[in-house]
């Protein structure tokens, strides 16, 4: 039945989910990468699809909007209402590396934060690491090398600020070898542990804090489709 914010019935979802944070873009994602597609969920305007890959596989895509409590929030729900045994992130994300250009594509092996989300597990000073699905992130890799993609595969910081006071904060978290700075996954890879699922996120890198670039709309389009293409496919390992 209907959680208080998925509006869909037991079995409307695949047992692999993609979340990019824009409902349109979910929309795009089961426009163009899925058929015989149905509409599960469009509670608070968070569009969500299940349909079928060109391979036959099942697969969801769904919003998860802006920001950590968001997507914590509709991946919980996912996982413990709906079945769901991973969740792929797809979304776009800041470059703090000078290798890492705009259009290219990072996969999350790990997410720091500098939220207070594991505030709610007193872990008395403990700091605890947030990290990918080992079996998906490997999957994607190779599929990513086969498809001769330009990735890079690392830590990102999922932050809670977009607009920093500070702006040179940023810096900081570099030096660290941070890869680049997104709002979603730390909390994505914290509900998954919880509740012993599966998670991935793949991001394609929209602006750079060290070589400012101003993206085409086609040019913007073309780096999302690689990285939805390669979520698909890393999708279809884990799907029936």
């Amino acid at each position: 039945m209907p959680t208080p914010h998925i509006g869909a019935e037991k079995g409307d979802f695949a047992k692999v989910v993609l979340m990019p944070g824009d409902p349109l873009r979910a929309k795009f994602v089961a426009d163009n990468f899925l058929h015989d597609v149905k509409e599960v969920t469009h509670v608070r305007g968070i569009l969500g699809y299940t349909g079928y890959t060109k391979n036959g596989k099942r697969i969801s895509v769904m919003a998860s909007g802006m920001g950590m409590p968001s997507i914590g929030i509709y991946s919980h729900e996912l996982y413990t209402h709906y079945g769901v045994e991973a969740i792929i992130r797809i979304g776009t994300a800041g470059s703090y590396q000078k290798e890492i250009k705009v259009k290219d594509i990072v996969i999350a092996q790990g997410s720091c934060t500098d939220s207070n989300w594991m505030s709610q597990f007193e872990l008395n000073g403990g700091t605890y690491s947030a990290i990918a699905d080992y079996d998906m992130l490997e999957k994607s890799v190779n599929l990513a090398k086969e498809a001769g993609l330009h990735v890079h595969v690392g830590n990102v910081i999922a932050s809670d600020v977009f607009y920093d006071c500070d702006p040179n904060s940023w810096k900081k978290w570099a030096n660290l070898g941070v890869l680049a700075v997104e709002m979603e996954s730390y909390a994505l890879y914290v509900t998954a542990a919880t509740l012993k699922k599966k998670a991935l996120t793949i991001l394609t890198m929209s602006d750079s804090f060290l070589d400012p670039v101003i993206l085409t709309a086609e040019e913007r389009q073309k780096g999302l489709v690689d990285m939805i293409g390669l979520a698909v496919a890393t999708a279809e390992n884990f799907a029936d």
